[in-house]
């Protein structure tokens, strides 16, 4: 029951209380500042050593661009252009780059909510891409625009995520091409916090980027971030036309894109740690360039997804002891570059919301943390390597997300001499439960799941014997029953779905989708 249900109600007495202690609480954390020491294994020598190498790449190797404009911007920089192969001398590439912004503030439609990026400022956002959902009732199956939704929602009312992202499920239900407008559409409605934009074509970013500016006003998106682009490369050292296209709509107007080599360790890079980290530290830093190249100034986040490959299988593995060296070491070169960086959090290949799920994630979640990671993406739902997302996994590990706050906020010594003053009055032998600090302090002292069970065996088998799965169902459908829309201007409101239909008439719709799944 919600706390205005129970206000309604006009219960009171101990059941009352209790209602309201344990419901849930949807305020949006503020941005995660972090206050832990890094676990940076690589020494200053080393982390030159990788810097040098990724600068004799770009210099000797160097990156395929397959767009013409990009070809074109490049020998205008100064760049050496052989057919579609450009190379970047160092001293240009350091110049480029010393103009990244190194802090970004996100601005939400509910200024509220606005969140910081870069240092020691970090921000949780969902998972996205999935083409299947493990829903409500643990079924898997296609997802649909409803289904994106839901997921908008629950996003929306967990603490410790700060964004929406955009196309957490594929809406099966509609045509590609249309897609991305339902789902920016989907994003800004169902949730006043900061939002991704598709960059599936430079079309379709700048379609985004138009809806931005109705909500946001043009001019305002000019000189603060409202949303985020991800620009995948093909490694190793391709960049293709359809994301540079998006990526030049987005650095155009100042809206910060993510520029993310896409790796598989062993396959796409040296069967090897370091060297793969050369590599892709090579390829990051030939976009965040051309980032700068098409306007300076302009922000920019340095992007990667990591995964290993199985030599046995070929297929791709998360929660490796490589991947968060890797993390280690990414984030040491981004603060070596001075410049925000994105990672991957809470992956995996399990099938189902099992053990395997929970390792593979939690394992990751303490790296991503320890290796100072700013936009921590893929934060909620993801599994069977990202193929479906878990309703189920989402609220779970939206409160892992939470405790991962908690611990990276690190130490507090606000109450250190009243707690200090407990023990003298309390003495040898005595119990806390009653101290009056204990009384004011025992709901903020110590992080307390909802989601996982701590009772005896016989509470929990009194209970129904209910295990994860179950709990967070039934969790998240008590969320939704909750969930209370954030208002939107009924004029912007208005305009953006005229736009929505009118870009639907002049794009062309695929042949009509089978709709029996």
């Amino acid at each position: 029951m919600s706390d205005a249900a129970i206000r309604r109600s006009g219960r009171g007495g101990r059941d009352a209380r209790r209602a309201l202690r344990t419901a849930p609480d949807f305020a949006m954390l503020p941005g995660l500042k972090r206050n832990l020491p890094l676990c940076e294994p690589m020494d200053e020598e080393q982390i030159v050593k990788i810097d040098d190498a990724s600068m004799s790449i770009l210099e000797e190797v160097g990156v395929v661009f397959r767009d013409p404009i990009a070809l074109r911007d490049w020998q205008d920089a100064g760049a050496r252009v052989d057919g579609e192969r450009v190379y970047l001398d160092r001293g240009l590439v350091r110049e480029l780059i010393a103009t990244i912004p190194s802090d970004i503030t996100y601005h939400a439609r509910n200024p509220e909510k606005n969140v910081r990026l870069g240092g020691s400022h970090s921000i949780f956002v969902p998972m996205t891409g999935a083409p299947f959902i493990s829903d409500l009732e643990a079924k898997r199956r296609w997802p649909t625009l409803d289904d994106l939704a839901m997921f908008h929602k629950l996003a929306h009312m967990s603490p410790a995520l700060h964004s929406s992202a955009h196309h957490i499920v594929e809406p099966m239900d509609h045509v590609v091409s249309h897609r991305h407008l339902r789902i920016t559409y989907s994003s800004m409605k169902y949730s006043d916090k900061t939002f991704m934009g598709m960059t599936t074509s430079a079309k379709n970013a700048e379609d985004v980027l138009d809806m931005c500016a109705i909500l946001f006003g043009a001019d305002f998106m000019e000189n603060h971030p409202v949303t985020t682009g991800n620009c995948n490369g093909n490694s190793p050292l391709v960049w293709d036309e359809t994301m540079l296209g998006a990526m030049r709509a987005f650095s155009r107007r100042n809206q910060p894109v993510l520029c993310s080599p896409f790796v598989l360790g062993g396959a796409n890079t040296p069967a090897s740690t370091v060297p793969t980290v050369a590599q892709l530290n090579a390829e990051a830093l030939s976009a965040l360039a051309y980032t700068q190249v098409v306007r300076k100034g302009a922000s920019a986040i340095y992007g990667h997804y990591l995964s290993t490959v199985s030599m046995q299988s070929g297929a791709p593995m998360a929660g490796t002891p490589e991947i968060s060296l890797m993390n280690f070491m990414i984030g040491q070169m981004a603060r070596f570059y001075d410049v925000p960086w994105r990672t991957s959090n809470t992956l995996g290949g399990a099938k189902t919301f099992d053990a395997q799920a929970g390792y593979e994630s939690a394992t990751t979640l303490s790296a991503v943390l320890h290796a100072g990671a700013n936009y921590i993406w893929h934060s909620a739902g993801w599994n069977e390597a990202g193929m479906h997302c878990s309703v189920a996994k989402f609220v779970v590990d939206a409160e892992q997300c939470a405790m991962g706050y908690r611990m990276a906020e690190g130490l507090q010594w606000g109450d250190f001499e009243e707690a200090l003053a407990a023990v003298r009055d309390i003495g040898p032998g005595g119990h806390y439960l009653g101290h009056p600090h204990t009384q004011e302090n025992f709901q903020q002292a110590f992080f307390m799941p909802k989601l996982f069970d701590n009772n005896s065996i016989e509470q929990w088998q009194a209970e129904g014997a209910k295990d994860i799965t179950e709990r967070a169902l039934e969790f998240a459908k008590r969320l939704l029953s909750d969930y209370e829309e954030p208002s939107l201007d009924p004029a912007k409101d208005e305009e953006l779905r005229d736009y929505i239909a009118r870009r639907e008439r002049e794009i062309p719709a695929e042949d009509a989708l089978n709709q029996d799944y």
